[in-house]
Formats: C-alpha cells, sequence, structure tokens
C-alpha cells in the first residue's frame, strides 16, 4: 500500500504548514509526509514531480513503475524538483491518480474480510498485461471515488465498485460473465447472502438509491475514475476540439478535488 510521501532538501514540517498540505493531509490522512530518512525499509521510488508537470505528458506512463513497486508491502514516493505549493499541488494530483493503492476505507470495509476480499480481487487480473492492469487501476480508482463522494458508503456498493469492470477477460483463467466472476469471488470470500444480492443488484442496474450507496453514486464514481485516469491520453489521441478534456482534467486536479476543504 502507498503510505509516505518522502521529501528531501526541506523543512518538512515547515512545508505541511502551507494551506496547500494541508489540504493535501485531509483528502488523503492514510497517507504520510515526511523527511526521506523515514522512508527506511519502504520500497522507495523516485518521482521526478517536473516531469509530471512538463507539458503534454502522460500520466498513464508512469503506471507500470508504479504499479510494480506497489507490489511490496510498504510503498513510499520520493517527490523531488519542485518546491512548495507546486510540490503540494503535484503530491495532491500524483496521490489522487494513485488513490487506489492508498486504498483508504471506511468502517464497512474495514476488517480481514475485506482485507482476504482485495488479495483475491487483485488475483482475478493479469496484470503483466497493461490493459488489464488498467481495468484493474480503474476499479481501485472507482471504489476510491465512491468513499471520497460518500465517506460512509455501505460494503455492498464498495464491493459493486471493485467489482463493476471485472470481466471473462480480465484474468489467465475466464470463468463466465462478470456477474458469476463477481458471485464466485464474493462467496469465495466469505460475504453474507444479504450483501452479495445487493452488489447483484447494483451490477444489473437493480440497486436502490436509498441509503449511503446505491446505484446513482456507483455511476458517479465511475465516471469521475474515467475522467481521472483518461482524459490526458483522450486529449493526446483525439483532435484538438477535444481540447476541453484537457480543461476538465484542470477542473478536476484543482478546483473540484480542494474545493470540499475550502472555508
Amino acid at each position: 500500500m502507498l503510505r509516505q510521501v518522502l521529501l528531501s532538501d526541506v523543512d518538512v514540517e515547515a512545508l505541511k504548514a502551507g494551506k496547500d498540505w494541508a489540504l493535501l493531509a485531509a483528502r488523503f490522512p492514510a497517507v504520510a509526509v515526511q523527511a526521506l530518512a523515514s522512508g527506511e525499509g519502504a520500497q522507495v521510488l523516485r518521482l521526478e514531480v517536473e516531469e509530471w508537470r512538463a507539458p503534454g505528458f502522460d500520466p498513464s506512463s508512469w503506471d507500470p513503475r508504479i504499479f510494480t513497486a506497489a507490489e511490496t508491502e510498504r510503498l513510499a514516493l520520493h517527490l523531488v524538483g519542485a518546491e512548495d505549493e507546486g510540490l503540494a499541488r503535484s503530491a495532491l494530483e500524483i496521490l489522487t491518480r494513485y488513490q487506489g493503492l492508498v486504498g483508504q476505507r471506511n468502517a464497512d470495509s474495514s476488517g480481514s474480510l475485506f482485507d482476504h476480499f482485495l488479495d483475491r480481487h487483485r488475483g482475478q487480473y493479469a496484470l503483466g498485461e497493461a490493459s488489464v492492469r488498467a481495468r484493474y487501476q480503474h476499479a481501485l480508482d472507482t471504489w476510491q471515488w465512491v468513499l471520497w463522494l460518500e465517506p460512509q458508503a455501505d460494503l455492498a456498493t464498495q464491493l459493486a465498485a471493485l467489482c463493476h469492470d471485472l470481466d471473462e477477460s480480465a484474468g489467465p483463467e475466464p470463468h463466465g460473465h462478470a456477474l458469476e466472476r463477481t458471485q464466485a469471488l464474493l462467496a469465495e470470500t466469505r460475504v453474507d447472502t444479504a450483501t452479495r444480492e445487493r452488489v447483484q443488484g447494483l451490477l444489473s442496474h437493480r440497486g436502490l438509491s436509498t441509503g449511503p450507496g446505491g446505484q446513482p453514486l456507483l455511476e458517479q464514481a465511475d465516471a469521475l475514475s474515467f475522467l481521472s485516469l483518461n482524459s490526458d491520453g483522450f486529449r493526446q489521441h483525439f483532435s484538438p476540439e477535444h481540447r476541453c478534456w484537457r480543461g476538465g482534467l484542470a477542473w478536476l486536479r484543482g478546483t473540484a478535488l480542494l474545493a470540499p476543504f475550502a472555508s
């Protein structure tokens, strides 16, 4: 899991007093911002922030490196090449792209059952294939957007977010339709019958919208994940009239992410 952002050659405590660093801490409370020396014992991955900020940079080019590094139990990102609030804003953008590896949870998704589910869910994907890894990243990302939109989202909605894009081509041993794969996975990980039925309803587009979850929440999270992960690629491969997608990405990376914390 991604649990640390490491900085070097700066006064970390003084830096964290800045507004954008405070916003980052509120958005990702599970991630500690620390000096480089605090990364001892972690898998430390050095990332050049100026590369991230460069015009025309494709964020997906970082995905294989970061997901490979995340195979270890504890991942730390060492960010270099920017200063002060620009560094904070870039850190927020980077953590947002890889929020699935942060894996923030609520009371419904805490505990060993969900740990087991996440482990078995990961096993459904042949992560050596770029397209499959992208689908896995989208699944984790949609789950995290669910919790961002509704911190009290129930277990069924979180499970449905993780499984909504699971299909027969996801893993090395296909065994049927997405709903069948999902139900088999839920049964294997001992999810209770009522929750399995609610997940089935959500993925069949029959989920109720009452309570802290439901189909509208799942659809919004899915759309946000698509925009967050794919808009740069969309911009690079389509004509100039689609440049509004770049503006959409800037909106997502900036105001939309920070507005809930603004006074």
